[in-house]
């Protein structure tokens, strides 16, 4: 780890979106992380957490903290969306990295201009998904190029189909399915979706504004497949109220020589199935247990959940900065994940399928027809 003590500001925003899954505190986990103020436009919350994360320098304007306290790293923790794009600029114009809550932006030309940003004044972006580096995943591309899944034939992938299911889930929680869709299949190149609202194709008159900032937002049901490399083809869907328990949330790889199964999280659930037909129910043959040690290996890291994802992400950060490399889930990474989000819109509203990337980088849903 690096030698050099960093300034860390962190931005929040109680009652709109707060400070996300730990994106604050994780950073007095960090011995080389200094926190040295926090902004708030709420001034309760303002208080809290400067009292939280033991800060004397509060503000209730992002900007005057970046102007002010300088710092070299800000934490732009709110869950909502529709100031994950100015707070990054501001930062990111001013030479500060970033570390940032999921999904990092809502339409692709916000993250057009994220990516720009940081790439133009070489100032990092990191997002929170703690998936993407857990030890886990390591441990499957593994398993993968060692030939134990055999030829990789398809991906599927589904939403937590609460009372968000749809197109709420597909933003909120489909970003994850995305990056691991992505991470184990590359990335596609032609979506088709369909996006219905009680039983029929969507219209215009179904947009409603999104909550927690995501902007429009439309469908209580979500059917999408994406072209891969190599003919592979990956699907993700979401219904509203149709989720399963234990959740089915998460993604399958299925191979020419059985099935992988992961969930999300810094210790995500992990299990091989060495079954070709997929049919464990005739063939009796049993799940085998994959840990970050390999398959049939027993668990040596203790699940620290989000704390740990962020974690290791932060220290990746750092990392990045000192070696003038990208961080390991960065915000080119990021805008990927949007880009098979806002796919799935596009080709509704298109009415077939379309390709990737896009060439409209704006919100579907705001050309939809009568």
């Amino acid at each position: 780890m690096p030698a050099k003590k960093y300034r860390i500001g962190v931005i929040g925003s109680s009652g709109r979106g707060d400070y996300g899954h730990g994106i604050d505190v994780v950073w007095q986990r960090i011995p080389q992380a200094e926190i040295v103020a926090v902004a708030d436009d709420n001034p309760a919350g303002l208080a809290k957490a400067a009292e939280r994360l033991a800060v004397k320098k509060t503000y209730a304007d992002y900007r005057k903290l970046l102007d002010e306290a300088k710092p070299d790293i800000v934490a732009i923790c709110p869950r909502w969306l529709d100031r994950h794009h100015a707070m990054a600029m501001a930062a990111l114009e001013r030479g500060i990295h970033v570390f940032m809550e999921k999904p990092m932006c809502r339409t692709l030309a916000e993250a057009d201009d994220i990516v720009r940003t940081s790439e133009m004044t070489h100032a990092r972006v990191a997002i929170a998904h703690q998936t993407h580096v857990s030890p886990k995943i390591a441990a499957a591309k593994k398993l993968i190029a060692e030939g134990k899944l055999g030829q990789i034939l398809e991906l599927r992938g589904r939403g937590k189909e609460d009372a968000r299911g749809g197109g709420e889930d597909l933003w909120v929680l489909g970003s994850h399915v995305m990056d691991l869709i992505r991470i184990f299949g590359g990335g596609p190149t032609w979506c088709f979706a369909t996006v219905a609202n009680e039983g029929r194709p969507i219209r215009k008159r179904d947009v409603v504004e999104g909550r927690e900032g995501i902007g429009p937002l439309a469908g209580d049901h979500v059917q999408a497949m994406y072209g891969l490399p190599d003919g592979v083809t990956a699907y993700f869907g979401s219904r509203r109220k149709a989720g399963g328990s234990p959740s089915r949330f998460g993604l399958q790889i299925f191979g020419s020589a059985g099935i992988l199964e992961i969930g999300t999280g810094y210790l995500p659930y992990l299990k091989f199935l060495p079954d070709s037909s997929w049919s464990p129910g005739r063939t009796k043959i049993a799940w085998q247990d994959v840990s970050s040690a390999g398959l049939g290996q027993a668990e040596t890291l203790t699940d620290g959940g989000l704390v740990a994802g962020n974690t290791l992400i932060a220290r990746d950060l750092l990392a990045s900065i000192e070696e003038h490399r990208p961080p390991a889930m960065g915000a080119v990474e990021a805008r990927a994940a949007i880009e098979m989000i806002v796919a799935c819109f596009e080709s509704a509203r298109a009415g077939g399928p379309v390709s990737l990337p896009l060439a409209a980088r704006d919100n579907p849903l705001t050309r939809l027809a009568e």
